[in-house]
């Protein structure tokens, strides 16, 4: 029961936490000794696993080595950073890549891919259902309603993606309804749906708390190594900005390098989160790229224009920011 308790108060504030905090970018100056054009940046992040190298990079002095004050501001999720990077209140951002695209292919924000930032791994993103559930496999998974926490965006396309490979096509009306992943637990639990997508820690909560199965990792076959997450600016801050921005990805690269360690990751976890270390201990954690890879970030809007969420391609390659060394 208390390791229950611990996971029900981390998920709903590790989701629904708004927290503005840091300075703003127009604090920064123009220029310091090592030539760049603002040493102080206003970065979105989110509370999750996933921003963990970014939280060690500010802690391990990393930024500071490159000249820059970096002020973290936590985000609900990362659809909050598309408007707030259009805004400038933010210099650069986490967030999702099928978010990102999106923006950019409907000409909501111009961006630039700056750094990558989190790759799923077995569990990390799962399809579960109740206990007691007929459903053994996403074949099963027809005329089904599924619980995604947003629809049109990288859950509903990785159950779609997981059930056509089963020879199912999923309707993003007709089969998904969406749910808050601390509301996943009890919409299962009351068989208001069938089925649902979660990621980590809910995983591990919903399975211990009411014994719901996994009936597919979607880290596997099509989406195995899937990119999810990578850090964004708008193409005029890059612009303008070009040494702030190739120190911040010098910076957050170590970061990203030092998260190969997974005791590394499971000590910072409970330090930003409302994840404690015992349950920290146990999470399925994901990988963290340390450079950017335009063939594998392609697999993402190749795959967000077969299931119509982009009406044309996208050339991904023309939103990297090649790294500096």
């Amino acid at each position: 029961m208390k390791l229950r308790s611990s996971l029900l108060a981390l998920v709903t504030v590790a989701v629904l936490a708004v927290s503005a905090c840091g300075g703003s970018s127009d604090e920064s100056t123009t220029a310091n000794s090592g030539g760049l054009e603002k040493t102080t940046l206003t970065v979105g992040t989110i509370p999750v696993v996933d921003t963990a190298p970014l939280q060690m990079a500010v802690a391990k002095g990393f930024f500071k080595e490159e000249g820059l004050d970096v002020k973290l501001q936590t985000l609900a999720g990362g659809a909050e950073a598309i408007p707030k990077l259009k805004a400038g209140a933010l210099d650069v951002s986490f967030g999702n890549y099928v978010s990102y695209f999106g923006a950019q292919a409907k000409g909501v924000l111009d961006l630039k891919i700056v750094s990558d930032g989190f790759q799923s791994a077995p569990k990390t993103h799962v399809i579960m259902v109740p206990k007691d559930s007929d459903i053994q496999t996403p074949a099963d998974l027809k005329d089904k309603v599924i619980a995604v926490n947003t629809r049109r965006n990288i859950a509903s396309m990785l159950v779609r993606i997981a059930a056509k490979a089963h020879g199912v096509e999923l309707d993003e009306d007709k089969n998904f309804v969406e749910f808050p992943f601390p509301e996943m637990e009890g919409v299962l639990k009351n068989k208001r749906v069938d089925a649902a997508q979660v990621v980590e820690p809910f995983g591990t909560q919903i399975s211990q708390s009411i014994g719901a199965r996994i009936i597919w990792d979607t880290a596997q076959g099509p989406t195995a190594d899937w990119p999810v997450a990578g850090y964004a600016a708008t193409s005029e801050f890059v612009k303008d900005n070009p040494n702030t921005v190739a120190a911040f990805q010098r910076a957050l690269s170590k970061g990203q390098a030092l998260a190969a360690d997974r005791a590394q990751v499971v000590a910072t976890i409970p330090t930003y989160t409302q994840i404690p270390a015992e349950v920290a201990a146990g999470l399925n954690i994901g990988t963290f790229p340390t450079t950017l890879n335009a063939t594998r970030l392609q697999r993402v809007a190749d795959a967000m224009r077969e299931y119509g969420l982009l009406d044309a391609p996208l050339n991904v390659t023309d939103l990297i920011v090649s790294g500096s060394k």
